[in-house]
C-alpha cells in the first residue's frame, strides 16, 4: 500500500461509500456500539480483502474532521474543567507505558515479524499512521509495511476496545440514548457558533501546533462555546452520522492496494502487536485505578493505542469523559512524535 493509493478517487471512492452506508445500516441494525463509524470500517476492510475496486474518499475527510471536534466538544462542560486537575497522575503514567509498549511491539515485530530494525522501531511506536509513516520513511524504514501496522493497529484497538466494553466490563454504548438533534433544533445563533467552531478551530488548532489540529482545533473553541453557554446543543445527527461513515471508510479503505497475502500476515502480526499494547494498557489502567482511584475502564481507554479521533468518539459512544480520554491521547501522539527521532538517535538502530 502507498500514500498514492490512498488518494484514488472517482468510482472506487464512492463504491466505497455506498459499502460504507449500507455497513454502518446493518451494524446500526445490530445494535453495535459507535455503529456508523465501525460498520464502514470493518465492512471496507472486508472489501479491500476481497479485491473489491474500492478507495479510500480521501477528499471527503478534511471536510468531516472538524465536523466530529465540534461534536465532541460539544460534550464538555464546567464539571468537566473542573476535574481536569486530578489527571496529572494519569499524564505521569503516560511516559512508562509507551515505554513498555512500545517495547513490547518492537521486539515482536523483530522476533516474530522478521522486520529490520528501523521499521520494526516505526511500525512499533504508538503514535499517529501519517507521523510514523512520515518519520519512518525519513530514517529509512520499509514505508508500506509501516502504513500497513498502524492502520492494522488502529483497526484491531478500535474492534477489540468495542469487544472488551462490551463483553468483558459489561458496558453498553450509551448512543441509543441519545437524542436525535435535527437541524431545525438549532437556532441561527447555534448555526453560527458551530460553523464558527468548526471553520476557525482548523486554524486555531495549527497555530497551537497541536496534534490532528484540524479535530482538536474545533473541538476546543466547541467545548469553550459549551462551557461559556452561548450554544447548548451539538451538530445535526445527520451530519454526524455522514462524518463518521466517511472516516469508518478511510479507515477500511487503508489496506486497498495491497495483496491478500501482505494483508493477511499483516494482519496477523498486527494483531499480535496490538494485543502486546492493549495487554499493556490494562496493566496500566489497573494501576492508575489503584493507585489515584481513576475508573479503570475510563483509563484504559485513555491509555489504549488507537487513532486519537476514534478513540474520542469511543469514549463518546461509552459514557466516558471525552476531555481526559482526548488530551490523554493528545499527550500520548506528542510524546511519541517528539520522543521517537530522540530516542531512535540514541539507541544508534541501523537498518539490516
Amino acid at each position: 500500500m502507498t500514500i498514492r493509493s490512498l488518494r484514488i478517487g472517482g468510482p472506487q471512492a464512492l463504491l466505497a461509500l455506498c459499502i460504507g452506508i449500507g455497513s454502518g445500516i446493518l451494524a446500526n441494525r445490530a445494535g453495535l456500539p459507535l455503529p456508523w463509524m465501525l460498520g464502514p470500517m470493518i465492512g471496507n476492510t472486508v472489501a479491500a480483502m476481497v479485491r473489491l475496486p474500492v478507495a479510500a474518499p480521501i477528499v471527503l475527510r478534511p471536510l468531516v474532521i472538524p465536523v466530529i471536534g465540534v461534536m465532541l466538544g460539544s460534550a464538555i462542560s464546567r464539571e468537566v474543567l473542573a476535574q481536569a486537575m486530578s489527571w496529572w497522575p494519569s499524564m505521569l503514567l503516560l511516559v512508562p507505558f509507551l515505554v513498555f509498549a512500545g517495547t513490547a511491539s518492537y521486539q515482536f515485530y523483530r522476533r516474530v515479524g522478521g522486520f529490520d530494525p528501523v521499521t520494526a522501531f516505526f511500525s512499533a511506536m504508538p503514535g499517529g499512521l501519517n507521523d510514523m509513516v512520515i518519520l519512518g520513511a525519513a530514517a529509512g524504514a520499509d514505508e508500506r509495511r509501516v502504513a500497513l501496522a498502524h492502520a492494522v493497529r488502529i483497526l484491531i484497538v478500535i474492534v477489540f476496545v468495542v469487544l472488551f466494553f462490551g463483553l468483558v466490563l459489561g458496558v453498553a454504548s450509551d448512543q441509543q440514548s441519545r437524542p436525535w438533534v435535527g437541524v431545525g433544533a438549532l437556532g441561527p445563533g447555534d448555526m453560527v457558533w458551530l460553523v464558527a467552531a468548526g471553520l476557525a478551530g482548523i486554524p486555531l488548532g495549527r497555530v497551537l501546533r497541536l496534534p490532528a489540529a484540524p479535530m482538536l482545533g474545533p473541538m476546543l473553541l466547541s467545548g469553550l462555546a459549551h462551557v461559556a453557554g452561548v450554544v447548548e446543543v451539538p451538530p445535526p445527527t445527520l451530519l454526524v452520522i455522514a462524518a463518521q461513515i466517511v472516516l469508518g471508510t478511510v479507515i477500511g479503505c487503508r489496506f486497498a492496494g495491497s495483496a491478500l497475502r501482505d494483508i493477511g500476515r499483516d494482519l496477523m502480526l498486527g494483531t499480535g502487536s496490538s494485543v502486546l499494547m492493549i495487554l499493556v494498557a490494562v496493566g496500566f489502567a489497573e494501576l492508575l485505578a489503584r493507585l489515584n482511584g481513576v475508573d479503570a475502564r475510563q483509563a484504559f481507554l485513555a491509555y489504549s493505542p488507537g487513532g486519537l479521533t476514534e478513540m474520542s468518539l469511543l469514549a463518546l459512544a461509552m459514557g466516558q469523559e471525552i476531555a481526559y480520554v482526548s488530551l490523554s491521547h493528545v499527550a500520548r501522539i506528542t510524546l511519541v512524535i517528539f520522543g521517537a527521532p530522540l530516542l531512535f538517535r540514541l539507541l544508534g538502530i541501523r537498518p539490516g
